[in-house]
């Protein structure tokens, strides 16, 4: 029998703030010095990771995707649109088919 944890209580933390939103982390990091120790931490770990890579190739990779997230975006509104056209389409579709509904029966 382990008397030693009966008379421990429970330690009750304080709750976890809110993660800052976007513009809190882009205003931290603007205000940052070039000289932070975590930039530099980064570039070295980058370095570390790209095992050599020349600038060049890190440069093409970056306007790789900022080309694929462009025509990304460009893909989501051709998207919206063809579906606005397509309903456009169908209330046309749908009047017209009234209409000649109503030349028929006036025709009879």
């Amino acid at each position: 029998m382990n008397l030693g944890s009966r008379g421990k209580k429970r330690l009750v933390l304080p709750s976890r703030p809110d993660p800052p939103s976007v513009e809190r982390i882009i205003e931290d990091i603007n205000r940052a010095f070039p000289n932070d120790p975590v930039f530099s931490l980064l570039r070295e770990s980058g370095e570390d990771l790209k095992g050599g890579s020349s600038s060049s190739e890190v440069e093409t990779r970056y306007l790789q995707s900022r080309r694929y997230l462009e025509l990304n975006e460009r893909l989501q509104e051709a998207r919206a649109e063809l579906v606005r056209r397509r309903e456009e389409l169908r209330a046309v579709a749908e009047s017209l088919e009234k209409s000649v509904t109503e030349v028929k029966d006036r025709a009879i």
